[in-house]
């Protein structure tokens, strides 16, 4: 992914919106920001992660387990919820698995019927992760108090709900 160190001023922005009036400059230089922060939120998470271990995707089939009632679901359904194809699931649950992170349960009716279960040591990872995750999210959270993350959380889905713009024909 790149990552855009150098955002443009509001200056450049206006040069550009010059030759495209459409161009909205705030509300591009509000994009432009918000992909920083989320870029540098996820290098950081990353970090975070490596130091236990982990990458993200191994990470959020783990949080993803620990969710459910019983820690098994299917491989299909955890694709579904982690928004990746059911080959890059297959991919991670075999690290996962390979590090007896998670194990595969056959139905002993169906052989086809499969399910993956967080196992011990995946809990366990989880548990060393967690409290030091936690703890940074905390510090990077610890200058926007309660009233701004619920305006944040508002923006951000109203963001969201305007993403179906990069995929309309205009």
């Amino acid at each position: 992914m790149l990552q855009l160190r150098d955002l443009p001023s509001i200056e450049v922005l206006e040069k550009f919106a010059e030759r495209y009036p459409v161009a909205d400059v705030s509300a591009i230089s509000s994009f432009l920001h918000l992909l920083r922060v989320a870029t540098d939120l996820s290098i950081a998470l990353d970090a975070c992660l490596s130091r236990h271990g982990l990458l993200q995707g191994r990470w959020w089939v783990l949080i993803l387990l620990m969710r459910e009632i019983n820690k098994t679901s299917t491989p299909s359904l955890l694709a579904k919820k982690a928004g990746v194809s059911r080959a890059t699931m297959t991919g991670l649950l075999d690290g996962l698995e390979r590090e007896n992170l998670v194990a595969r349960v056959f139905d002993d009716a169906d052989r086809r019927r499969l399910s993956i279960r967080l196992t011990d040591a995946g809990q366990q990872k989880l548990d060393d992760v967690m409290p030091d995750y936690y703890a940074r999210l905390r510090v990077c959270m610890a200058g926007v108090d309660e009233s701004a993350r619920k305006q944040l959380e508002a923006t951000l889905m109203n963001i969201n709900a305007g993403l179906v713009a990069f995929n309309k024909v205009f």
